[in-house]
C-alpha cells in the first residue's frame, strides 16, 4: 500500500460536509479538465487533483462506465458524450432572459449605469435586454433596438468574436473585453465582454455604458466580472 501523501489532495481540500469522499473524487477527475484540454494523461489529472495515480484510475473507470469520460486510442483521457447531454439538459432547463437579466440588474445596482445584453442580427446587432441606469443623463437605448455592428463596445465584441480583421479587434480577442469612448455616440463611454456557453459559442456582449465623466475604472472590472459570472452559470469556461 503507498505512504499516505502529506499533501492533501483536492477533494479533500474540498470534500462536501456529509458527502461520499468518492464522489468528491470523481468531481475534482472532471473539474481537472479545462477550458482548452482536449485530452489528458493519467500523469497530468493526478498532478492536477494531488491524487494518486492508481486513485484515479479508479475513478477514470467508474466514470467512463457512466460515459462521462472515454479512453483514447493512445491511452489518454477525455470528457464522454454524457457530459454534453448534461450540458444541453441543464442549458435548456432555464430561459436565458431568466439567467441575464438578474445579473445585469445587480450590475447596474453596483455602478448605477445601463447595461445591455447585444446579439448579433445579419449585418446589426440587436439590443436583446436592457436595464437602464436610473440617473436622468444616460444612453436612452431599448430592448428590441437596432444599433451599428461596427460601432460601439457591443458590436466590437460581437465582430471580434466572429474573426473581424484588425489591430483594435485583435486586442479585444487578447483582452477578452473592449473600452472604447465616443465609438457610437460621442462623450459616451461603453465597456463589454462576451457571454460564452458550454460549447464555447458566443451568445451575446453584456455591455455597460456610462457618460465620460462617471466612468470609473472599477466599472471594467465589475463588467466583466459579470460576463464572466454568466459564462459560468451557462457552462462555459
Amino acid at each position: 500500500m503507498p505512504k499516505k501523501s502529506t499533501i492533501a489532495s483536492l477533494a479533500d481540500e474540498q470534500a462536501a460536509p456529509g458527502g461520499a469522499a468518492a464522489v468528491d473524487k470523481a468531481i475534482t477527475v472532471l473539474a481537472a479538465f479545462r477550458s482548452g484540454d482536449k485530452v489528458l494523461s493519467v500523469t497530468e489529472l493526478a498532478e492536477r487533483t494531488r491524487l494518486y495515480k492508481s486513485t484515479v484510475l479508479r475513478v477514470l473507470a467508474s466514470l467512463a462506465h457512466g460515459r462521462l469520460v472515454q479512453k483514447t486510442a493512445d491511452g489518454l483521457w477525455g470528457l464522454g458524450p454524457e457530459v454534453a447531454r448534461l450540458a444541453s439538459v441543464y442549458s435548456a432547463s432555464f430561459s436565458l432572459e431568466d439567467l441575464v437579466l438578474p445579473e445585469m440588474r445587480a450590475l447596474t445596482e453596483r455602478t448605477g449605469e445601463s447595461v445591455a445584453f447585444h446579439v448579433r442580427q445579419g449585418d446589426q446587432r440587436l439590443v436583446l435586454y436592457r436595464v437602464d441606469s436610473p440617473q436622468l443623463l444616460r444612453d436612452h437605448v431599448r430592448a428590441g433596438d437596432l444599433l451599428p455592428l461596427d460601432r460601439g463596445a457591443g458590436g466590437r465584441v460581437l465582430m471580434a468574436c466572429a474573426g473581424a480583421k484588425g489591430r483594435l479587434y485583435d486586442q479585444v480577442r487578447r483582452d477578452g473585453y473592449v473600452m472604447v469612448t465616443g465609438d457610437r455616440v460621442p462623450g459616451l463611454v461603453g465597456v463589454s465582454a462576451p457571454v460564452w456557453n458550454a460549447a464555447h459559442e458566443l451568445v451575446g456582449a453584456l455591455t455597460l455604458t456610462a457618460p465620460e465623466q462617471r466612468m470609473q475604472p472599477w466599472f471594467v472590472d465589475a463588467l466583466r466580472h459579470s460576463a464572466q459570472t454568466l459564462t459560468g452559470q451557462l457552462g462555459g469556461g
